[in-house]
């Protein structure tokens, strides 16, 4: 699989003669994240093109992510780059991102029904292959839970248990999962909780690999928009899907929940959150990795749930996901012998860009992950929630 990436790799007569000036410009905006250009130490920048300094300056984190993948630079230790850069809130000081963007994303819903696909088609079916030679044994794409794990395995066996226990599931009860991925949780509440499970996702390719995961359990799968799922149920999950749903859409999905829910019922979401309300995401992320993408705040999920829900439990342990995509990267790297036969080297940088710069965001605490436990009507002498395994 090749993937195109942008880049003015030459540099027009103007572009040689302002280099003087943008060059000392773009050296002393990584000097406030102690990062030095060609520097010794595995954080600092190598620069192989100076036309770098005017992608970053004039394009910011796009600028950014399609020059690391045309190799224009490096950085021995690339999440610690991206740890350093943000923790100096440098990201601050080049914001950039295209008014054609920002202006799509106040008039147009980019997450409807019929582009809610998108990102299905141009990420989660990428190849199954991919996904299994990168995540964990039950092929789980969402942050594992490292606490007393010893490794990636493990970490994600103890966030699925970890759902269970915060959901009380007892068997008999009936439970959907609304962006079901390829059927890693329907797979262990099903087996281990003696429940049965429904499960949605927008991605074909996950859907055929969780129906024959989940073969012989009380596990449907659907290939569908959360909005088009119908009846009740005792238990509603959503692991890592609410990324995808749009801040134009935050008050339908909550309503949508809601409707699904039985009254005496529990919603447990499970997302990434930014600690700023946006209505954009990052220009790379949105291009490259994850179009129509969208991280919540706490406010803006807040303003969405309510008269809605009652918020039981928030949890975040977001930095327990700097761990899971380093694991995430190191098993791509190993398997990279057996991808490379299906994509080329740009998709090699590109992946390994995603994977340790969303490492480092994590790490900076730009990012968390969250675990909220909703309920309709509150639970009456409150609810018990659920944090350890040692």
């Amino acid at each position: 699989m090749t993937y195109s990436v942008s880049t003015d790799t030459n540099m027009n007569t103007a572009s040689k003669m302002d280099m003087w000036l943008v060059k000392p410009m773009f050296e002393k905006l990584m000097q406030k994240a102690d990062i030095k250009i060609n520097g010794t130490r595995p954080w600092d920048i190598q620069v192989h093109d100076e036309s770098l300094y005017r992608n970053v300056l004039f394009h910011g984190s796009l600028g950014l992510g399609e020059a690391y993948v045309a190799g224009k630079w490096d950085a021995e230790e690339l999440d610690q780059f991206f740890f350093k850069i943000l923790r100096a809130k440098l990201d601050d000081s080049i914001v950039v991102f295209s008014a054609v963007q920002a202006i799509r994303n106040r008039l147009i819903n980019t997450q409807t029904i019929r582009r809610s696909s998108v990102v299905g088609k141009k990420h989660y079916d990428i190849s199954n292959k991919l996904y299994q030679a990168m995540l964990d044994k039950n092929m789980v794409y969402t942050c594992g839970h490292w606490e007393g794990a010893k490794d990636l395995d493990e970490a994600q066996e103890n966030k699925l248990d970890m759902v269970c226990k915060k959901m009380g599931l007892r068997p008999g009860m009936s439970v959907l999962d609304i962006g079901c991925g390829w059927g890693s949780f329907l797979y262990y509440a099903a087996k281990n909780y003696g429940v049965k499970v429904v499960g949605v996702t927008i991605s074909k390719e996950q859907a055929e690999f969780a129906r024959a995961k989940c073969e012989g359990l009380p596990a449907q799968v659907l290939l569908r928009d959360y909005r088009e799922i119908e009846g009740e149920f005792d238990r509603i999950v959503s692991l890592g899907m609410f990324e995808h749903v749009g801040y134009k859409n935050y008050k339908t999905f909550m309503k949508t929940a809601s409707k699904l829910l039985k009254d005496d019922g529990l919603f447990l979401l499970h997302t990434i959150g930014h600690n700023i309300s946006t209505k954009e995401t990052d220009p790379w992320i949105e291009k490259y990795i994850f179009p129509n993408s969208m991280l919540p705040s706490m406010k803006q999920i807040s303003s969405a749930l309510e008269n809605i829900f009652v918020v039981e439990d928030w949890h975040n342990f977001g930095v327990d996901y700097d761990k899971t995509l380093l694991a995430w990267y190191d098993n791509f790297a190993r398997n990279w012998k057996h991808l490379k036969e299906d994509f080329d080297d740009d998709f090699y940088r590109l992946w390994k860009y995603y994977l340790l710069s969303c490492a480092g965001c994590f790490r900076a605490r730009s990012n968390n992950l969250w675990q909220i436990v909703l309920s309709k009507k509150g639970i009456l002498g409150g609810y018990h929630s659920f944090r350890s395994f040692e």
